[in-house]
């Protein structure tokens, strides 16, 4: 008997020892292919007008879009992150997260239960040794108890639960970064495409006008007879089209509006804006190296983070190959009268098998868990492929915003020279139009011409703006120091 007790003991010995040996793969960080500098960055912006990590002290970090200093879109964007729904869904999901880590964490501690009640029993004669036939009364008892069950986590499986939770609350936080740099890059984007709208409507503002005069001038000079009816279709023609023109930039200004008050988290019959040309956008930013992007992109880093959690569930799938072990255990009283329940002499306790333990060893399941690894390894390969994938996709957006600005800026050069050429041959044409040198024709072509030009030219600045405000996103933001 001494001989089996002590054999039990040094198993659970051995098995208390083994406690919390992990069975999860040694996680790295899968290498990447960063190459040593941005193909697209233009020489002339290796000392640009914005440093990254160099906030002042009085700012709150993560507020990148105040390198435009623009105080109504600092004031749009905290609107954004104090009323956006989808940043108010992030966070909420991130809460979740963190409820699930805390009850996987719960894993760790034993779990504890008191309880009071009654039951009614008869016992057999046979059990208590009295002869066949012994009637034996019926009884009830009352008991009061607090019982215990802790899980030994022999092979790791509650670490690597833990482990797991841990990695997928860090990725819901990375995740929330995401959707409030996104969230951030909507509103400035928004922001400046209705500002240019706006550049657009006073181009096109002035060309009414200005064909409004003409056409007037044209509806005297055929009434005197120096003109005839073409003449003054055609001016009239340029006037009603420039006008339809100013209402198509107006219906889309509309909408652009709409779309800002919802990242607002308004109503659009909540918010408007007053018209506000855009003015030149010409930020020159820093990218920094490729390698840096991998620490700076959100979603780099939920992506690393869902490789992390799913490699720990590795060694949970592993684990449930190896036997469990769980301690069991309750102590109370007990006494067949309910007054008498806690008075000396009712005291009881109760343990499991193998000296209040219960240890389970798997033996066939038809394959289920082997299958749960299988599933559980492909997985991990899944995610190792999307996390490449992100950092292929973040290499290729920083370079694509990086060849539209310095395209942009050398486009735009070219545009100013076309714009003044196309006002001069437009001056030129009205003079000679008025000295009967050429037709009214030529002049509405120059006229046009120049429009275009200037429209064109508005759009580009647009663009540019809209590029800068895209290369911030797509590095990841300025810096990134926020907190929920």
């Amino acid at each position: 008997m001494m001989k089996r007790m002590f054999a039990g003991s040094t198993l659970l010995a051995a098995l208390l020892v083994m406690a919390g040996c992990s069975l999860a793969p040694t996680y790295e960080k899968p290498d990447t292919s960063a190459p040593t500098a941005f193909k697209e960055l233009a020489p002339a912006w290796k000392d640009g007008s914005w440093k990254t990590a160099q906030p002042s002290e009085e700012m709150t970090r993560g507020e990148w879009w105040t390198i435009f200093n623009d105080a109504a879109l600092n004031a749009l964007e905290q609107q954004a992150l104090d009323a956006n729904q989808d940043l108010k869904a992030a966070t909420a999901r991130v809460g979740e997260a963190r409820a699930l880590n805390q009850s996987a964490r719960a894993g760790m501690f034993p779990n504890i239960d008191a309880g009071v009640g009654a039951t009614r029993q008869k016992t057999s004669a046979a059990s208590l040794g009295l002869p066949s036939g012994t009637n034996v009364a019926p009884q009830t008892l009352y008991r009061a108890q607090v019982g215990f069950s802790y899980e030994v986590d022999l092979f790791g499986r509650v670490a690597s639960t833990v482990d797991a939770a841990k990695a997928d609350t860090q990725r819901s936080e990375a995740l929330f970064r995401s959707v409030q740099l996104a969230l951030q890059a909507d509103v400035a984007a928004n922001y400046f495409a209705l500002r240019e709208l706006d550049a657009e409507a006073e181009v096109l503002t002035q060309a009414v006008d200005l064909r409004e005069q003409a056409w007037q001038l044209m509806q005297v000079r055929f009434k005197e007879g120096a003109i005839g009816e073409l003449d003054l279709s055609r001016a009239e023609a340029e006037l009603e089209t420039a006008r339809s023109e100013a209402m198509t930039v107006s219906r889309l200004r509309a909408v652009s509006e709409h779309s800002l008050a919802v990242l607002l988290g308004k109503s659009p019959a909540e918010f408007s804006m007053a018209p506000n040309p855009l003015q030149p956008v010409s930020l020159r930013i820093p990218p920094g190296l490729p390698s840096s992007l991998l620490e700076r992109r959100p979603d780099i880093a939920a992506a690393e983070r869902a490789m992390a959690a799913t490699n720990a569930r590795v060694g949970v799938a592993k684990s449930a190959f190896f036997p469990s072990l769980t301690l069991t255990g309750s102590m109370g009283a007990e006494s067949s009268s309910f007054g008498d329940l806690f008075k000396a002499g009712t005291r009881t306790f109760l343990l499991g098998p193998l000296a209040g333990t219960a240890l389970s060893l798997p033996l066939f399941d038809g394959g289920q868990r082997k299958g749960e690894l299988a599933r559980v390894r492909a997985q991990y390969e899944e995610d190792v492929a999307k996390y490449r994938q992100h950092v292929l996709t973040a290499f290729r957006e920083v370079e694509d915003n990086l060849s539209e600005l310095r395209i942009l800026e050398q486009q735009t050069a070219v545009q100013a020279k076309a714009g003044q050429a196309s006002s001069k041959a437009s001056h030129l044409a009205q003079l000679q139009y008025d000295e009967g040198a050429v037709t009214y024709l030529e002049v509405i072509d120059a006229e046009r011409s120049a429009l275009q030009t200037r429209r064109a030219a508005v759009q580009l600045q647009g663009s540019q703006a809209a590029a800068t405000v895209n290369l911030v996103r797509a590095l990841g933001g300025g810096w990134d120091g926020s907190t929920l």
